[in-house]
């Protein structure tokens, strides 16, 4: 009972279209930084490449810059929003086990890079939540028995 009131108190302010546009814009925020950097300042995202061992350097950026911007638009814009967070779901976990690798840290380092790695995990969570409730949205208004 005081569950359902609550809910009904806050109703107006957690159901609003924008929170949701601002927290999806919270979830995606660096993601469109950085790939505007890297479009920015390619060389730097080309010797970012190299950093990780990752080959051929060049390509990997360029599709690395597509991802983190076209997969934010299409989350913002409610366009293939479920295509958009796995996209950013995917890279996050593999860039995870590229750039964050505490296990092979030094003692000192590895407290940050072990808080990095669950960070991002967490990341991959909150953009998996978002497809999910993408799919469940998608799939009750294609529904017809879901509609009163």
């Amino acid at each position: 009972m005081q569950n359902a009131r609550m809910v009904e108190r806050f109703r107006p302010i957690l159901a609003a279209p924008v929170l949701r546009w601002v927290a999806l814009l919270g979830l995606c925020a660096a993601y469109l930084q950085g790939g505007f950097d890297r479009a920015a300042e390619f060389s730097d995202a080309i010797a970012e490449m190299n950093h990780f061992g990752l080959s051929p350097a060049a390509p990997l950026a360029s599709v690395t810059i597509v991802v983190d911007i076209v997969a934010s638009i299409l989350i913002l814009a409610g366009v293939y929003r479920w295509l958009g967070a796995l996209a950013l779901a995917s890279f996050t976990f593999f860039a995870t086990f590229v750039a964050n690798r505490s296990w092979e840290m030094a003692r000192v380092e590895r407290f940050t890079g072990t808080n990095l790695f669950l960070e991002h995990l967490g990341l991959v969570g909150g953009f998996l939540l978002v497809a999910w409730y993408d799919f469940r949205e998608r799939s009750h208004a294609s529904d017809p028995s879901s509609t009163p």
